[in-house]
This record gives structure tokens, sequence and C-alpha cells, in this order.
């Protein structure tokens, strides 16, 4: 059994699709970032970098219990365990390691910071067209790969593509259109149409409804405020000095 402790966000749905993938039993439990739940004692013995996802494999090495953090390696684990979307050629696996590393390093940072300015901080132009343009750079390297190659990592469906679907998937409020992007666009109906991939895009949308309505009535937290999530981190962390 795997308990994935996540929200559905594009970190926590590339895990979720992987599982679906995989199929192998597992059950999401909510950590809902909104109310802080990510910096509670319990969460942070799993993630001490107060971040989603993490997991807990309860027949993990040796037949005990691991817990993992980090959803890049949570894939690779994943894909080890089951034998599954890495591939043992050793030329595509390091293909598939490198183009994973690739959405870990670049997409995920870079979407992110463009989704925070255009949505959270609407006001600093500088950095707007900085990250902006820098999305639409790693959509042409996409492009480009895809040119190449039927799916991100090599010929094969692999964790580099599981990893890079949930971030991409909103191509289209980017202006990503087949004129320009036609090898990506055909990428991304292919993940659409696994059935893997639909249903973990239903379920990240009833998790969003879940945790929306328990978070009604309740103080949310803000997530972007850095000094106050060091603050909470630091406070959930703290020891008891001796007298």
């Amino acid at each position: 059994m795997i308990e994935l402790h996540s929200s559905p966000t594009p970190n926590g749905q590339k895990v979720m699709i992987m599982l679906e993938e995989i199929g192998i039993e597992w059950k999401h439990i909510d950590v809902n970032i909104q109310l802080g739940e990510q910096f509670q004692p319990e969460y942070l013995k799993l993630n001490p970098n107060n971040k989603i996802p993490a997991i807990i494999d309860t027949d993990g090495p040796d037949g005990k219990s691991y817990a993992m953090m980090e959803s890049g390696a949570i894939l690779v684990y994943l894909a080890e365990k089951t034998g599954k979307f890495l591939p043992a050629d050793v030329r595509k696996r390091f293909d598939t390691l490198q183009w994973l590393f690739f959405q870990v390093s670049h997409i995920g940072p870079m979407f992110g910071q463009a989704n925070h300015f255009n949505r959270q901080a609407r006001d600093n132009q500088y950095a707007r067209d900085r990250y902006n343009n820098e999305v639409l750079r790693l959509y042409h390297v996409l492009e480009n790969r895809l040119g190449e190659v039927p799916w991100i990592g090599c010929d094969e469906y692999t964790i580099a593509d599981i990893a890079t679907y949930p971030w991409c998937k909103s191509h289209a409020e980017r202006g990503i259109d087949e004129t320009a992007f036609p090898n990506f666009l055909r990428w991304s109906e292919r993940m659409e149409a696994r059935p893997a991939v639909q249903r973990s895009n239903r379920m990240a949308a009833e998790i969003r409804t879940r945790m929306a309505k328990t978070a009604e009535g309740r103080a949310l937290i803000d997530i972007y405020d850095t000094k106050d999530n060091t603050e909470r981190l630091t406070r959930a962390t703290s020891r008891d000095k001796p007298c």
C-alpha cells in the first residue's frame, strides 16, 4: 500500500498519475497547504522541507515501511519498485532520467514562478516578462525534443512524460497552438488519451473540491509568504531548551 500525503498541485498529480499507471494499491491523504497542514509535526517527519508530496510505502525495502519526499525521486522509486516506466536499456534509462531532471530543475521552478507572478503578483511586470518568456522557451525545448522522439524520455512512455504533463497541461492558457507547437500538442493528446491520466485528472478535481469544503470558514495561510513559512517551520521544529 502506498499512502500519498499530498495536494493536487502539479507535483502531487505527478505521483497520482504514476500510481494509477502502475496499478498498485494506494490512497490519497489530503494535506491542505492552505490550512498549513504541511507544517504539522507528523507531516514534517515525512517531508522536513514542508512541501508536498510525500509517500509512505507500507511494504518498502526489506518489507519495512518507508517514507519518501521529492516528487521526482518518488517517481524513480515507484518505477524501480514495479519495473515500469523506467527502461532497463542503459541509453533509454539515462535519457529518461535526463528529461525527468529537466522537468524537476527547469519546468517546475520556472512554470511555478510564472504562475505566481501572473496570478498573485501581477504588478511586477519585469518578473512576469522574465518568467513568461522562459516558460515559452521551455515549451520550445519540448517541441524540439518531441520532433525527435514520440515520448519525452525516449521512444517509450516513461516517468519523464508523467512528470512533465501536469505542469504543461494548461498550455492553451499560454497561447501554445498547433501552428508553432505541433509535436508538443500531439504528445499532449496522447497523454490525455491515457486512462490513468484521465482518472488522475478527475481525482484531482474531486480532491480540490473536498479540500475547499474542509477549509470553509477556517483561517487560511499565505503559502506565498516565504517569511511566514520560515517562521512556521521554525516554530514547528523548535525544541525546548533545558533551563
